[in-house]
């Protein structure tokens, strides 16, 4: 697809969508989430051609509140909105700033009084479901009721599907890997993702078929996709010597560990994981067969390569071999609510390839499978604790840079980010990881003083 223009004060021109309806974003508040959202209201998609090709759209959103933003903020936020960084501000360019600007995490200031106000703060990171914040929150007698059932119903029958279908792709892997001489770099395992021939497609295949029914275990039995990853044929702007190129990393915003389970069953790119992972049983030998990095952020040393410089090599790899295994990459570095996309980091567009962006998206009706302010197994107890889950998916077009997106990492990234908020109806943030952990302990010093309501 075309590049979109460097300059902030252009409509972003989307010339070989062939099968989108732009709309505009303009976001004056969040949204509430306590119902079930279908696809993105504000996305004209019809069922016999979900997209149209040549629509012009501008992101636009909402300043931030003067509440929400500090004087010295707001002007960090001026000057680093122009694309060289330099101050002084059209009237378009202040209509494009994102909703929410990122807080000073300073232990000086005090925690607001109630649960509204930090989740008004923290936007992002607030849930809005029937379980409340931290899934703590009161419940009536008909959910605490469904709860029960499911708790002793459904929970130990999903819990045993899900092992036993850990266990039969681990018994793949083992038996692909027999008498294969594991990768070796930095003195220690790095995995099978150069596995060739029977071994290589029994690992893909029954990963991916195993993928889907880890998905079905846990409610999800429909997955809605969207695929607009195909131009229009009769699009004479399309540039068909780019069109042969094969993006070398999937970019995609990240609200829950259920994302890697279904990119898992879509495309079994490979990963960013801790050394430590390839040294647990059962998911140890998996991930080592998905290839994916293992990197020791406490290490130094030359031994090891920096965890950027491994992720570029991984993705030029891919991106020149068809045989070797994209990248998945989630550029915001931690999960939202689902409603907001985070700033993005250039970790995925340093290698000056093309990206493919998907979007993922969870509709709810009482408990919203972001992985937000709650621990992993309350979580995936409450996840499993849902009759049926829902996940929605498009699939945007193969994003090529332009030379000056290639010179710019951040400006390539910032272009694929706005792109994405337009298709998937997400509202722009400047809120990080520090705020996100400011308002993760704000909610545990809540929490103790008994202070948490909904």
């Amino acid at each position: 697809m075309k590049h979109l223009p460097a300059e902030p004060d252009r409509p972003i021109r989307i010339g070989q969508l062939s099968s989108f309806s732009l709309a505009t974003v303009w976001s004056s508040s969040p949204r509430p989430s306590h119902r079930p959202r279908h696809h993105p209201s504000r996305i004209s998609i019809s069922a016999s051609s979900p997209c149209r090709s040549g629509v012009s759209a501008r992101v636009r959103v909402s300043p931030s509140p003067p509440t929400a933003m500090a004087p010295d903020d707001a002007a960090t936020t001026a000057a680093s909105s122009e694309p060289g960084g330099a101050g002084g501000m059209s009237s378009e360019e202040v209509a494009a700033r994102p909703l929410l600007s990122s807080l000073s995490p300073s232990p000086a200031v005090p925690v607001p009084e109630s649960i509204e106000d930090l989740d008004r703060r923290y936007a992002p990171y607030a849930r809005r479901d029937a379980y409340g914040p931290m899934g703590l929150g009161p419940i009536g007698p008909a959910e605490a009721a469904r709860l029960a059932i499911a708790a002793v119903v459904l929970v130990p029958l999903r819990v045993v599907a899900g092992v036993l279908v850990l266990v039969a792709y681990y018994l793949v892997c083992r038996v692909c890997t027999l008498w294969v001489e594991e990768e070796r770099e930095s003195g220690e395992g790095d995995g099978y993702a150069r596995l060739q021939g029977w071994r290589r497609e029994a690992v893909v295949r029954c990963g991916r078929a195993l993928a889907r029914a880890m998905l079905f275990v846990f409610g999800f039995y429909w997955i809605r996709e969207y695929d607009c990853r195909f131009h229009d044929a009769k699009d004479e702007h399309v540039d068909q010597s780019k069109e042969l190129e094969r993006p070398g990393v999937i970019v995609s915003n990240h609200v829950s560990y259920v994302d890697i389970l279904y990119h898992m069953s879509a495309s079994f790119p490979s990963f960013v994981a801790k050394r430590s992972v390839a040294r647990l049983p059962l998911v140890g030998l998996i991930s080592k067969c998905l290839g994916c990095i293992f990197v020791l952020r406490e290490s130094k040393t030359s031994d090891f390569k920096g965890v950027s410089g491994a992720v570029t090599e991984k993705i030029q790899r891919a991106h020149q071999q068809k045989t070797a295994p994209m990248m998945l990459l989630f550029p915001e570095g931690t999960t939202s609510n689902g409603d907001y996309l985070l700033p993005f980091k250039t970790g995925a567009f340093l290698a000056k390839a093309p990206v493919q962006p998907v979007i993922l998206r969870y509709p709810y009706k009482r408990f919203n499978p972001a992985w937000e302010s709650m621990s992993g197994g309350r979580h995936v107890f409450l996840l499993l604790c849902q009759f049926v889950n829902y996940l929605e998916v498009i699939h945007l077009p193969v994003y090529y840079p332009s030379e000056q997106e290639k010179d710019d990492p951040k400006l390539y990234a910032n272009n694929v980010r706005k792109l994405m908020a337009v298709e998937g109806n997400l509202i722009l943030s400047d809120l990080g990881l520090a705020e996100k952990r400011v308002y993760h302990a704000a909610l545990n010093v809540m929490r103790e003083g008994k202070n948490l309501s909904c």
